[in-house]
């Protein structure tokens, strides 16, 4: 068999698996610590339509000043938003705090 019409069908073989497969890319959603409704609304919809493409999330609260005092604040906060977006996505990675941020990963559903 020649060499060079091996390397060539191998290339094409590569060439089409790439062209089948998804790269997931990690969107940011930043929350404040005290977000209001329609705010939060607005966020929770834009991290949908993230979650909907096949992007996966990445949701962040960052504490300024006296808010570092109040982890459970956040904690609560990150809780609405996972259950805001509970029917399109799963929690990945909890929130957990990682020095003024706390942070929670969301993956989308698997659509079986």
């Amino acid at each position: 068999m020649d060499y060079g019409k091996y390397r060539f069908e191998q290339a094409k073989r590569e060439k089409e698996a790439k062209k089948n497969q998804k790269v997931m890319e990690v969107k940011e959603i930043r929350l404040g610590l005290s977000i209001d409704v329609h705010d939060f609304e607005t966020k929770g919809r834009h991290a949908m339509r993230f979650l909907q493409d096949g992007n996966k999330v990445k949701v962040s609260i960052r504490f300024r000043g006296r808010e570092l005092g109040h982890p459970e604040i956040g904690l609560e906060t990150m809780a609405r938003f996972a259950e805001f977006c509970a029917e399109k996505s799963t929690v990945e990675k909890a929130a957990k705090m990682e020095g003024r941020n706390m942070i929670m990963f969301l993956a989308p559903k698997s659509s079986k």
